[in-house]
């Protein structure tokens, strides 16, 4: 079998970017269905994949139900590659088994009690929610859309079977947010088909989900993240048309209104190539957020898209990751995001799970004609973008969108962030630079990293005991180390600027001495940023770039050099380079390798800032730098690196504020940096 996916006789007269049409998205899957089916052996042969040592579960000596939980992981998550293979064609064959017959023979032996392989009932659990209800809203996703590739083949006997199970575990207890998203879609799919629910129960979870709505089309999870477009819009959309527009309209509407209003902004998140941003948690699902473009074919309004742009950003994700060897791990995506890494992935994770993000094969629900397949490739509005930059501001879930047309790549800038957690604490994150894990000893990327030398953190005191008289635990071996900031504050986007706010330490330990305020200015490859340290105490702050991976055991180059007055260090690997331009508020630049942090890389460089401030009361600071990425070889030229022409620092601004400046860029335009009732403005 082959290493890697390869598109075989690609149609570049339909698909100029990618080659890919419907009848290669046939062929994808079936590769990778192949190549996890290398671990069956026959038709009896329940699908299961090797336990990956680590976090991830079923860890050793765990209970036998986590053991039936992986499997059924497996078996409904393939089945998001298999259903729609079965829907195009009945009698399909991975390795000489027919999936419907494999599909079939298996979830019934996983829903009727008695075999070995068959779930457990949430009444011989203790009560809490487990990984089956997440499971089972994947299966009746899809079987809500496709419910002739399997549900139709059972006999009435055998669904009365199942139906015990699966009645149970949709009627079972969940958790928040998301989550009820599951037991929606399992108890819409048994009404449908004429089985007994509670109604109110389900009109309760519909209830509160419509409630999480937060505007721009995102809703409310334990902080924003992807789950408010994989789960949230694709399938509450899916739901929508299969279920809620006949029972449940007026909610429907809501949900209509909300992945509407989502599309205005969905092709920001991508890169010009169709790349995904590694954002957020569940990093290991990748693509499962390219699932919203099929979808946008699904809503009542299909004209919301482009479809030949949509079709290029949806092939586009899937082919930045299966084209390359080392996203494969026995045989099926490993556990990380193009290779292997234990940091980036959460406990809740299976070998399994992986397999959710092939989401966007739900493609293959819409018809031969649907637009989807049948309109041009194109670059939606990468073409008119040139090598400009744009941004995109969503107020409400406090994120900004930077599309660069300089270098094909996308941003995403953070603004709501609840604890200090890579995940989500980066000061942007970057589709072709992933983030790097937390480096304790500095200069980690992309991220403002704290250490205090302040002398009663050092002894372990608590910084209010000679107040108060009350000792809490304050650990000199924590404060040894670099912390991140603990949460990140949105202040919104004034005269083009954005303004957030870093909290490098919590209250009640002076929280209001230890803030970072944050001024971008987007430009082409880049950010400009003018950011006020309001850090009360001595301290040690390093900037990080993006990290730099080690490909092929080949080091990042760097250079260093002064010019002006400013003073700036460049890194560069084969075919992406950065640059970091200090103007004002640090000591120095340099850079530091890093070992088992990159996403694609176990060594990589980052180059960064750094300062120390011994004083017992510092003064509040503007720290100036620049910082640009670029995706070629090419030599960094003059103008590149001289994208300010003027800064004048003012004590008090003309908006009656504390230490701010105008910043007057090369080609002439000012910006006003003044942090005008930035406390006032938050939006946390």
């Amino acid at each position: 079998m082959k290493k890697v996916f390869e598109i075989i006789n690609p149609d570049f007269g339909k698909s100029p970017q990618t080659g890919m049409t419907k009848q290669h998205y046939i062929e994808m899957a079936k590769y990778l269905l192949e190549r996890a089916f290398t671990h069956v052996n026959s038709i009896d042969d329940p699908i299961t994949f090797p336990i990956i040592p680590g976090k991830t579960y079923p860890e050793p000596n765990a209970p036998d139900w986590r053991y039936r939980s992986a499997e059924f992981e497996a078996l409904e998550r393939t089945f998001t590659l298999a259903g729609p293979l079965i829907h195009i064609d009945p009698e399909t064959e991975i390795k000489g088994i027919n999936l419907r017959d494999y599909y079939c023979l298996h979830l019934y032996n996983a829903l009727t009690p008695g075999h070995s392989n068959s779930l457990p009932l949430p009444e011989d659990l203790p009560d809490s929610t487990y990984q089956f209800t997440c499971e089972f809203g994947g299966l009746f996703k899809t079987l809500l859309l496709m419910p002739e590739t399997i549900w139709t083949n059972f006999s009435e006997k055998k669904k009365d079977e199942m139906v015990v199970t699966i009645s149970k575990w949709a009627h079972h207890r969940t958790t928040q947010n998301n989550w009820r998203i599951f037991n929606i879609i399992t108890l819409s799919f048994l009404k449908k088909f004429g089985y007994e629910i509670d109604d109110d129960l389900l009109k309760n979870h519909l209830l509160w989900v419509a409630s999480y709505h937060s505007g721009n089309g995102w809703y409310l999870e334990q902080t924003y993240n992807y789950y408010s477009i994989s789960l949230f819009i694709v399938y509450t959309t899916i739901w929508n048309r299969t279920f809620g527009d006949e029972y449940y309209p007026e909610i429907a509407g809501i949900i209509e209104k909300s992945a509407q209003k989502l599309m205005e902004s969905l092709t920001g998140f991508f890169g010009k190539d169709g790349y995904i941003n590694m954002w957020s948690r569940s990093i290991c699902y990748r693509t499962w957020v390219s699932g919203a473009f099929p979808v946008a074919l699904m809503l009542k309004d299909k004209t919301l898209l482009d479809p030949g742009f949509a079709r290029r950003l949806c092939s586009g994700s899937l082919l930045q990751f299966v084209t390359r060897e080392e996203f494969y791990d026995n045989d099926i995506p490993s556990l990380g995001f193009y290779g292997q890494k234990e940091y980036m992935v959460q406990n809740y994770s299976c070998s399994a799970s992986p397999f959710l993000m092939f989401l966007p094969f739900i493609c293959l629900a819409l018809p031969d004609d649907s637009p989807f397949w049948t309109a041009k490739e194109n670059e939606g509005f990468w073409d008119e973008l040139g090598a400009d930059s744009k941004k995109v501001v969503l107020d409400n879930p406090g994120l900004v969108l930077a599309n660069h047309g300089k270098t094909g790549t996308s941003e995403i800038i953070p603004g709501k962030v609840y604890y200090d957690d890579p995940n989500y604490s980066k000061l942007v994150y970057n589709t072709h630079f992933p983030w790097e894990d937390h480096n304790p000893a500095g200069g980690t990327s992309m991220e403002y990293s704290f250490r205090s030398l302040d002398p009663r953190d050092l002894r372990g005191d608590d910084i209010n005991f000679y107040l108060t008289g009350i000792s809490l635990s304050n650990s000199t071996d924590k404060n040894a180390a670099y912390s991140t900031s603990q949460n990140m504050v949105y202040n919104g986007v004034q005269n083009d600027i954005i303004y957030r706010q870093a909290i490098m330490r919590k209250p009640p330990n002076n929280g209001v001495g230890y803030i970072i305020d944050l001024a971008d200015i987007i430009i082409p490859g880049g950010v400009i940023r003018v950011d006020r340290s309001r850090m009360a105490f001595e301290h040690e702050l390093t900037l990080g770039h993006f990290g730099l991976p080690h490909l092929n055991g080949e080091k990042a180059k760097i250079y260093q050099f002064e010019e002006g007055n400013k003073k700036i260090i460049t890194a560069s690997i084969q075919g992406r380079q950065l640059a970091l331009i200090m103007y004002n508020g640090w000591d120095k630049l340099d850079s530091i390798v890093h070992n088992n942090r990159n996403a694609e890389a176990d060594e990589s460089t980052v180059i960064y800032a750094y300062k120390k401030r011994m004083a017992k009361n510092p003064a509040m600071e503007l720290m100036i730098t620049v910082m640009l990425h670029k995706m070629d070889d090419s030599e960094w030229t003059q103008e590149e690196l001289s994208p300010i022409k003027n800064i004048n620092i003012m004590d008090v601004t003309p908006a009656s504020s504390s230490l701010g400046a105008d910043i007057t860029l090369a080609n002439n335009k000012m910006y006003k940096v003044y942090f005008e009732e930035i406390d006032g403005n938050k939006r946390s």
